[in-house]
């Protein structure tokens, strides 16, 4: 077989590929196989029907065009293997010469991978946020602790900001009632500014007991953005009681004795946390140094397929959550124009990462083992809620378990660029970025054998689980609360979040 190679542009190839009649004699035998099995030829039985019958009766065509279709896949990875190409994307085939007997003559053009070199990674720098953790970080982080266990009580007073209050509302527009816009028994924290435009100032002054009307702009539903009249009706008004900041309230709320302690212990994981966080800065940012120094023209087809993969996802998140595309862009107050210009900038970025990362893997060899595979599949699974044995049937008989490995070599290639470039905080100390994932996987096991342990002791002491149950019927929820305290989860979450 010979193979010719013509650069198009710098995303695009043409193969002439030529392939002598002897190469394709597998594919002919097993064209008149497959043909014999299918035509009913009286005085041969089906599978036995000899060449020449064949030709006769169905054509030698038929069986030739057959022959070539099945061959086309093995000779164009060869010609493609040949001309040591990286292509991308759907090729476009022609046949160009089909001498009986003689040769077969095509044509491929494909989009290829642009030719581009990589910055020298040792000089490319980068600035993460300080790690530092002030005295006044702790306290807040104890503020959110001591949220996690504040309790509402009964105020017999008139509500005010911060107050939480209980309330029934109804709404209509032009003395027509809106179905949508009804409430009863709804908990509503005065100033939170999270339901109507109006409500605030017209609950705060208000009793149990009380009701009011006031005018406001509908934001959703059948009569989004007309003029409706509201009525409260105040039930009940209660004030957020917090815990006080003492060993007490270290032992209610952590597996410490002492206030000491727990400031100490908070102290400790909030400096891991932002160390974790300065992993995903270094990341991203190194990633963006990077390609902010790489400049090369992207492949046509494999653009417009992203474009294309990107417009499909959002159309299938509107339709779950039951959005038409205009109504979101008038949520998002965007023109179509607008909408498709975003989507191909974000192919455009995503195509260049994908080519940038797909080369420094080539370039520094590395691969993907059984292992880090199995637990990338895991990872998904139970994102998706599924068992991970499931998602690898599906990717496997779907084919796309190596585009599950192209996941894990780009997450690698990544986390190469972080560690090689030179990483510094805002004042201008160096980050050892490898050594801080090596805390983070450390201190993550050390969480899963507390997390094992914890679990054992619930179940051998239910008095555990009864006053875990009364402080979440009593509490505000609270986010980004410390390990080692009650809520436990959160912190952990947000570090592994963190060191992805």
């Amino acid at each position: 077989m010979k193979t010719d190679v013509e650069e198009l542009s710098p995303t695009r190839v043409k193969l002439t590929v030529e392939v002598p009649f002897d190469e394709l004699k597998p594919n002919l035998d097993k064209a008149y196989r497959e043909v014999a099995r299918q035509v009913r030829i009286p005085g041969f039985r089906p599978g036995r029907v000899p060449p020449a019958i064949i030709d006769q009766r169905v054509g030698r065509g038929a069986v030739l065009e057959q022959a070539v279709n099945d061959a086309l896949p093995e000779l164009y990875s060869k010609a493609v293997e040949e001309g040591e190409i990286f292509a991308l994307g759907q090729p476009e085939v022609e046949i160009t010469s089909l001498d009986d007997g003689k040769e077969l003559a095509f044509t491929v053009e494909v989009d290829v991978r642009p030719k581009f070199d990589l910055p020298d990674l040792g000089e490319v720098n980068v600035t993460v946020d300080n790690a530092v953790v002030t005295p006044e970080n702790v306290e807040e982080y104890l503020d959110t602790l001591r949220e996690r266990f504040a309790s509402l009580k009964g105020a017999q007073r008139p509500a005010q900001a911060g107050d939480f209050v209980s309330v029934d509302m109804s709404a209509t527009v032009d003395g027509k009632e809106v179905e949508d816009a009804q409430a009863s028994g709804l908990s509503y924290e005065i100033g939170s500014e999270s339901l109507l435009d109006g409500l605030d100032e017209a609950v705060t002054g208000m009793s149990a007991g009380d009701s009011t009307t006031f005018r406001t702009e509908l934001a959703g539903g059948e009569f989004a953005g007309q003029e409706a009249d509201v009525t409260v009706t105040v039930h009940s008004v209660k004030v957020k009681e917090m815990p006080g900041l003492d060993d007490e309230f270290a032992q209610l709320a952590s597996e410490f004795d002492t206030l000491g302690e727990l400031r100490a212990d908070t102290r400790s994981q909030l400096e891991r946390m932002r160390r974790a966080q300065q992993v995903t800065q270094a990341r991203d940012r190194a990633l963006d140094a990077v390609l902010s120094q790489v400049d090369f023209p992207l492949p046509a087809s494999v653009l417009a397929q992203e474009v294309e993969r990107s417009r499909e996802s959002v159309s299938e998140q509107l339709e779950q959550a039951g959005v038409g595309l205009d109504s979101y862009l008038g949520m998002m107050n965007q023109t179509e124009e607008q909408f498709s210009a975003d989507l191909e900038s974000q192919a455009e970025r995503s195509v260049k990462i994908g080519l940038v990362l797909d080369q420094l893997a080539r370039q520094e060899e590395l691969g993907v083992d059984n292992n880090e595979l199995s637990f990338y599949v895991t990872q998904q699974a139970e994102r998706m809620g599924v068992a991970p044995e499931l998602l690898a049937r599906r990717l496997t008989e779907s084919g796309q378990l190596g585009a599950a490995a192209g996941e894990v070599l780009r997450a690698k290639a990544v986390s190469l660029i972080a560690e090689r470039v030179k990483v510094t905080d805002e004042s201008g100390q160096p980050v050892d970025v490898n050594a801080v994932v090596s805390e983070s996987a450390e201190a993550e096991a050390q969480a899963e054998d507390v997390d094992v342990d914890a679990d054992a002791d619930v179940t051998e002491g239910a008095e555990v689980t009864d006053d875990a149950d009364v402080a979440e019927d009593t509490s505000v929820a609270a986010e980004n609360v410390p390990a080692g305290h009650v809520p436990a989860k959160n912190i952990t979450a947000e570090a592994d979040a963190a060191a992805e």
